[in-house]
């Protein structure tokens, strides 16, 4: 199948989840998928494109950042911040405080604003990256003192089951703290987009209240 059928064909998906709460924004996955293919995933209607490294998300954005909008979706080290000011609309993964004042700080350098989501360990994983729920609110009173970083929302990234029933807990769970946020008042925090799911497990994710996905194999496979 195509790479725009297999498009077609999750967005009618998501459309008939019973359980979608509004709009649905699709990331389209694009690590280790040549230009070409990266293209053709713009042409069939989606304009976000998701990296996980730096280096390949330079790549692309040269070549394609006329067309479309990129996102970091990947765990991301310090001393590659300042490659991505600028030209990423959204990074998915600050996990800790020092990630976070040091894209204060390259923000600071170049005058720009940076949206970014904090990525929650729901599950305490020790191979998961992202903070613990625990020190979400504590991350987030941090940021209140910086001007230019900009809290969007939530991202966790859920174990791998068999049974993708027995990961419903942990999208249920970032959702109710995306609601509890949501309701109270912080500076510079607004919370837009919950980025939970992906291709084996978006439609319970979707359920649980997510806004936001990231899909790669059930586009390029």
């Amino acid at each position: 199948m195509s790479i725009a059928k297999n498009i077609e064909k999750l967005q009618k998906n998501i459309e008939n989840l019973p359980e979608r709460n509004g709009k649905v924004s699709i990331i389209a996955v694009t690590k280790m998928v040549d230009i070409a293919k990266a293209k053709q995933v713009i042409d069939a209607g989606l304009n976000i494109l998701g990296e996980n490294r730096v280096q390949e998300f330079l790549n692309k954005y040269e070549k394609l950042n006329n067309y479309a909008s990129f996102h970091l979706i990947g765990h991301l080290q310090t001393n590659k911040i300042k490659y991505l000011i600028g030209k990423c609309q959204l990074i998915h993964s600050v996990d800790s405080v020092k990630l976070l004042q040091e894209i204060e700080k390259q923000c600071v350098k170049k005058q720009c604003e940076q949206q970014i989501l904090i990525q929650v360990n729901i599950s305490n994983e020790e191979s998961k990256f992202g903070i613990s729920e625990k020190d979400l609110i504590s991350i987030i009173n941090t940021n209140e003192s910086n001007e230019w970083v900009k809290i969007k929302g939530l991202m966790t990234i859920a174990p791998f089951e068999e049974n993708s029933e027995d990961i419903r807990w942990v999208f249920r769970r970032l959702n109710e703290l995306y609601i509890d946020i949501k309701g109270k008042t912080f500076y510079n925090t607004d919370m837009e987009f919950l980025s939970m799911g992906m291709s084996n497990d978006y439609q319970i994710a979707i359920e649980e209240g997510a806004n936001m996905i990231r899909i790669g194999s059930k586009i390029f496979t």
